[in-house]
């Protein structure tokens, strides 16, 4: 009787627990649906307004020249409509948009991104249109062509920035994003909700942290119970209150699911590879959960891996594609051409600026300082004098009575040792024209980290010294992601990621940029 009893209880266990996996995978698969939803009308939106931006610019392009008949197929004796070859055309402008990733959901409201892909994907259009073209002979020129494709990378360009407004104001409120529970230590699930607050094109919604602690002893993962930190880095750091979640290894995914989320995003704590984060990342991923996780500015992920398996031995390398010779040398043909360019084109307004220099106080026009540069080298780099001829005096002074006596780069508002015609100069960049003579030189690179002074770069740790594996430059990414607003810690990460993320088409794209900074002065004092 009681051996029925406890079959029965077993049973009855059982088929509750199945009828719980059920209704679990259940309503997984209706948040997906809902996810797969949006994502496809999203899409589907953005395809078709980048079509009518390349059908409107092709339609524009062939009526200024007069090349809206016809074409004519001299391999095929057929012709076709001007309305059908823009529809073609626009076809291919979308594949090569989707080729090149622009449609990807992390991609959709972060400009740096998409603008580099868009361009990208300019030449991709451009390549199959002359070879559509090329196939059936048709009686287009080349130049109407161009005019086609650039105009439709204008428009959808232009188009994009305000798609892209909808679409940060949208997830502000909860939409075209991903619910995100962050998985961390307090002080990194702070840290990080500080990085999300800040990034309003990523599509990562917090709705809820787990705080975790590693039990060293036994190496497990254990729930950090000080609830007080969590909610004051939570105020501080995100301002609006969130769920707090107990970990428990086996709860947690299903606490996650019930919330709505799709993202578990893992602040520290967890490392890759190892086995605590292998166990949680299955635990996770088998409920159909993504795996977001915030990593150093010098991980890997970036290197390209080749796996070999030699007698029984897997053997993995890496390398990073950009410092191979032949990249190298595109880097500094490209810093050649620009340098010269700048130097010639910019006398018109260097010449003007060495005289008021000149006249405000008779001091030097230039002002050369002992930089570090590649690989620790120093050198002397030029810049046009903004500053008192004490300058360099006084900055000792005014970096303990500003606290900045700890940090690498050192910037302050209404600097008192800067001159009037310094004040107008520096808001417009203009006193860092002479380091193009630098650039010419082999000194420097066009685009890079700033190039530090001996006693800043004496103070690196180990991680930050990495940035000088690569020419120091004019621009780079501190000047166009805030310059002097952005904190140190985010100033330093730039420069370190640089080194490893750095291309040729990325150094393009950061000196658009950087034309924008200069006029619109955000951080720049």
């Amino acid at each position: 009787m009681a051996s029925a009893e406890r079959m029965s209880h077993s049973l009855s266990g059982q088929n509750t627990q199945e009828a719980r996996t059920a209704q679990l995978a259940d309503q997984r698969q209706e948040q997906l649906s809902r996810v797969l939803y949006w994502r496809f009308f999203v899409n589907l939106a953005l395809m078709l307004i980048d079509a009518a931006m390349f059908v409107v610019a092709g339609a524009t392009v062939l009526n200024l020249r007069n090349e809206a008949s016809p074409f004519y197929s001299a391999s095929f004796n057929f012709t076709m409509n001007s309305t059908v070859y823009l529809i073609v055309a626009a076809i291919f402008w979308i594949y090569s948009l989707h080729a090149m990733g622009v449609y990807h959901r992390h991609v959709m409201g972060d400009g740096y991104q998409l603008n580099a892909l868009l361009f990208k994907s300019v030449i991709m259009c451009w390549v199959i249109q002359c070879a559509f073209d090329y196939f059936f002979k048709f009686d287009l020129t080349i130049t109407s062509l161009s005019l086609m494709v650039l105009g439709g990378w204008v428009l959808t360009t232009v188009e994009r920035v305000f798609t892209r407004l909808f679409i940060t104001r949208s997830r502000r409120k909860g939409e075209y994003a991903y619910g995100t529970v962050l998985v961390g230590s307090p002080s990194g699930i702070g840290r990080t909700l500080k990085f999300l607050s800040k990034r309003e094109q990523l599509n990562y919604r917090p709705v809820a942290v787990c705080p975790i602690r590693i039990n060293h002893e036994t190496d497990t993962i254990e729930p950090d119970y000080d609830i007080d930190q969590m909610q004051r880095d939570i105020a501080l750091n995100w301002g609006t209150p969130l769920p707090v979640l107990e970990y428990a290894d086996r709860e947690l995914a299903e606490k996650i699911v019930g919330m709505n989320a799709q993202t578990v995003m893992v602040t520290d704590e967890l490392h890759r590879y190892s086995d605590n984060y292998n166990i949680f990342s299955v635990r996770m991923e088998s409920l159909g959960l993504e795996i977001a996780m915030v990593a150093s500015a010098a991980d890997t992920s970036n290197h390209e891996l080749s796996v070999r398996s030699i007698q029984g031995t897997t053997i993995i390398t890496q390398r990073l594609a950009q410092y191979s010779p032949s990249r190298r040398m595109m880097k500094r043909a490209l810093d050649l051409v620009v340098s010269a360019l700048a130097i010639v084109l910019s006398l018109i307004i260097t010449i003007p600026v060495a005289i008021a220099i000149k006249l405000t106080d008779g001091g030097p026009v230039f002002y050369k300082q002992v930089r570090v540069g590649l690989r620790g080298k120093t050198f002397e780099m030029f810049k046009f004098r903004s500053m008192v001829t004490n300058a360099d005096a006084l900055k000792k002074k005014l970096a303990e009575e500003t606290g900045q006596t700890d940090r690498f780069i050192f910037k302050m508002k209404d600097d008192p040792r800067i001159t009037k015609v310094g004040h107008f100069i520096r808001r417009f960049s203009i006193d860092e024209l002479p380091q193009f003579l630098n650039v010419f030189m082999g000194d420097m690179s066009v685009v890079g980290p700033r190039p530090p002074l001996p006693e800043e770069y004496a103070r690196y740790n180990k991680l930050y010294a990495t940035r000088m594996l690569v020419k120091p430059g004019i621009t780079g990414p501190w000047q166009v992601s805030g310059r002097s607003d952005l904190s140190a810690e985010e100033s330093e990460a730039l420069d370190v990621a640089y080194v490893q993320n750095w291309s040729v088409l990325g150094d393009i794209v950061l000196m658009f940029r950087t034309v924008g900074a200069v006029l619109s002065h955000k951080g720049a004092y």
